[in-house]
């Protein structure tokens, strides 16, 4: 018969399946690495069972082990919820919010709501900013570094969820075509008609350039790409000065160059922008308040998008 198990060590199981190596857990949950092997090691006593393997300079968790570090993922995420739930009860939660969030609602929403919060200090809450992409983010997330990620996906690529995240939508966005400036050509475009265009793209490790992809291959074309960058002003300016056309969302538009003209396409893109939090950080009301808040900037500042067919 198995003793009550330590949620310490179920953690501390679950947290090496995440990383991989002791160290990595003994710095994550601030413990040194010989405390760490010696609570897994007194952890395989208690069940009478191998938790781990060793692969490589990498510690894997066996069949038993990977069971044991599931149920202590939820049991830490439980516990999180009734601490959390407690708390709202008692005082109505306040406290500093950490929000992950992309550079074109960073610099809009989150900033909008920054505002707004600063000039409403009765409201109790306040927010820190880290400016992080989605693929940095949610993970992120996930491991409890920040408290609010702000994601987003694309109507010709959906986002892949994770179950243990609470995913909201907050805003859609337009995407437009940049090029330059063209009196001749129509308001709304086929992308075909660009089959033999120059391409300034994002950096291929976004989800935005897997968009760029996708749309032109439904167009029946591989764009040819002469430029990546990371930042959407830098390819603006780069349609300024002739490299080539590319695929905006509205909110990446912080100043439109001289000479660069935005039109809609004829089969439409959205981006789908998202506020995602953990199951215990949605129960919480400081954060109830600042996702409010959030949609509410977003309600004013981003526009309905043009031919969404709301798909979102």
């Amino acid at each position: 018969m198995v003793d009550v198990l330590d949620l310490r060590k179920l953690r501390m199981l679950a947290e090496l399946e995440r990383l991989g190596t002791i160290a990595a857990v003994a710095q994550t949950l601030h413990l040194t690495a010989p405390g760490v092997s010696m609570q897994l090691a007194a952890l395989e006593r208690e069940v009478g069972l191998s938790l781990t393997e060793r692969n490589g300079r990498r510690l894997t968790l066996t069949p038993a082990g990977r069971l044991l570090a599931s149920h202590g993922r939820s049991l830490v995420e439980m516990l999180s919820l009734a601490e959390m739930e407690v708390i709202a009860l008692q005082e109505g939660s306040a406290g500093t919010y950490r929000v992950a969030a992309f550079p074109s609602i960073a610099r809009s929403i989150v900033a909008d709501t920054w505002a707004i919060l600063r000039e409403n200090p009765e409201l109790g809450v306040r927010i820190e900013l880290i400016e992080m992409e989605p693929e940095d983010s949610l993970p992120a997330l996930a491991a409890g570094e920040v408290d609010i990620a702000l994601s987003h996906s694309y109507s010709n690529l959906p986002a892949t969820l994770s179950p243990n995240l609470v995913t909201a939508p907050l805003a859609s966005e337009t995407v437009w075509l940049a090029s330059r400036a063209d009196p001749s050509d129509p308001s709304d475009v086929e992308l075909a008609g660009y089959a033999t265009a120059d391409w300034v793209v994002p950096h291929r490790n976004w989800s935005c350039y897997e968009m760029v992809q996708r749309a032109c291959g439904l167009a029946g074309f591989t764009p040819r790409i002469v430029a990546e960058a990371t930042d959407f002003s830098v390819i603006l300016a780069l349609v300024a000065a002739g490299a080539g056309v590319a695929l905006v969302p509205q909110l990446t538009v912080g100043q439109l160059p001289a000479g660069v003209t935005l039109r809609s396409l004829t089969v439409p893109v959205v981006r789908y922008d998202t506020v995602v939090t953990r199951q215990a950080t949605a129960a919480d009301l400081g954060a109830q308040r600042i996702l409010a808040l959030l949609a509410d900037s977003a309600g004013r500042l981003v526009p309905a998008p043009i031919g969404s067919g709301d798909g979102h």
